[in-house]
């Protein structure tokens, strides 16, 4: 079993509200990432567990594709720890009174509330967002801040992490947020673990454009892919943007535009990312000695791994030792006498570098952006 989180007395409740004209993709990647088994993490009991919750009895989901019926009404997420509010095509139009107070009085009471694609709209009508950062699909940017405009928009990114509210943009962006809620409630191991039983990307910033250029391809092979790899297998050695620059045999500014277009980010974020979450592995796999953390993950200093590691998660590394090391997990799982010093190997998803907002995760693989 993944290192780094301990097994709570019971799972976190997770309850999702569909109403009319709900898109399923957003119900299914709830269900998804939060309702099914895990057998990959080798624990005794789930993290989560999900409950579909509707406003009345047999709801027609978008384009009529689905009718979710023989499900708890909204009055389930009275005992949600985490409220999902999926987004669906017709913002405009006002969602019910009894949704919009069902909202409210979870947030009131000190649950976090979450929203996918078009689902902020939601949030916003029930006066969650005004004054704070959120985003939402970029087609619908220009609605949402008429509708809206106390909200602090960020139109342009995969997803905003306010602490107790949390808005992803797209549709596959829901899968960004809900991999970046695993990584925040239990650690990166864990949530790389997911990640790899989805076949997902780990880790794509949350600062990240919803489109990414895609140029025509040359005849070339320009991909960043092989830069990647060879660059996640020596994060310990002083490597620089020059050094990458190198050995993709191509000049420093044309590996920036590259960076750009394909990750939405610079070289130079995205090796101090990968070099933060090795730092959070080594971590997590018990390494308590940070001078050790530090050289093995090209962070240099213990200062200097201390500074990084409660800027990207708010955390000192004591206290993320205690929140996700090998002694908060159970003892269960394969691999159990593993050398918790041995090299974790290349990181899926790195915890990342310098981005805007609390948020900040990074894409380890130029896979194509979706909204």
């Amino acid at each position: 079993m993944p290192q780094g989180s301990s097994q709570p007395a019971r799972p976190h409740r997770v309850a999702v509200i569909v109403d009319g004209g709900t898109n399923p993709f957003e119900v299914g990647v709830a269900t998804e990432l939060f309702g099914l088994p895990r057998p990959e993490l080798g624990l005794p009991r789930p993290l989560y567990e999900v409950t579909l919750c509707t406003p009345t009895p047999g709801v027609r989901m978008n384009h009529g594709f689905f009718t979710l019926t023989a499900v708890p009404g909204v009055e389930a997420v009275d005992e949600a720890d985490t409220l999902i509010v999926p987004g669906r095509p017709d913002n405009v139009v006002p969602r019910g009174p009894v949704v919009v107070d069902a909202i409210s009085r979870t947030h009131a009471r000190g649950a976090r509330v979450v929203s996918f694609c078009t689902g902020s709209f939601a949030l916003a009508e029930a006066g969650l967002l005004d004054g704070r950062r959120a985003t939402t699909h970029w087609l619908w940017a220009d609605s949402f801040r008429k509708l809206h405009p106390k909200v602090r928009l960020e139109p342009d990114v995969l997803f905003v992490d306010e602490g107790d509210i949390l808005t992803a943009a797209g549709s596959a962006a829901a899968l960004d947020l809900g991999l970046h809620i695993w990584r925040r409630d239990h650690g990166a191991e864990i949530a790389n673990a997911v990640a790899r039983r989805l076949v997902f990307a780990a880790h794509r910033d949350g600062g990240q454009r919803q489109f990414v250029e895609r140029p025509l391809p040359a005849v070339r092979d320009t991909s960043l892919g092989p830069l990647l790899a060879w660059a996640q297998g020596r994060l310990g050695e002083p490597l620089t943007v020059a050094d990458l620059a190198a050995r993709a045999a191509v000049s420093p500014a044309t590996l920036h535009r590259r960076f750009r277009a394909q990750l939405g980010t610079t070289p130079l974020a995205w090796l101090t990312g990968e070099r933060i979450a090795l730092a959070c592995r080594l971590i997590e796999r018990g390494e308590e000695r940070l001078d050790v953390v530090a050289a093995r993950s090209g962070l240099g200093t213990a200062a200097n791994l201390r500074a990084r590691l409660r800027r990207e998660t708010g955390l000192s590394p004591s206290d993320y030792r205690k929140r996700f090391g090998p002694a908060s997990a159970p003892p269960s799982g394969p691999d159990p006498g593993a050398d918790p010093g041995a090299d974790p190997g290349p990181v899926v998803g790195p915890v990342v570098g310098p981005a805007s907002g609390p948020a900040s995760v990074r894409f380890p693989v130029p896979l194509p952006v979706a909204p």
